[in-house]
């Protein structure tokens, strides 16, 4: 057991970005919790690690054709060839 490897977990450098005098923070902050209590980034959602706070993120939309374009065109194309 004492071969195992312990994961470091996240560093304070990962979290704040240092330009000249001013330090910005990366990564969104807990509106319930305050400064200081960073918002965990993850897959579909953004989560609080103290008090739970959980903000969903808006699935990517797809653009696809829409049916109605394509019924639209044929049907055009069908009453030309009617009226020929």
């Amino acid at each position: 057991m004492a071969d195992e490897k312990k994961s470091k977990g996240r560093t304070l450098h990962t979290l704040y970005e240092v330009s000249g005098d001013s330090v910005t923070r990366k990564n969104t902050t807990c509106p319930k919790c305050g400064p200081g209590m960073f918002m965990g980034k993850h897959k579909d959602r953004v989560v609080c690690g103290k008090c739970g706070y959980l903000e969903m993120n808006k699935p990517a939309e797809k653009k696809e054709e829409k049916p109605s374009e394509v019924k639209e065109e044929s049907s055009e194309s069908k009453k030309e060839e009617n009226s020929e």
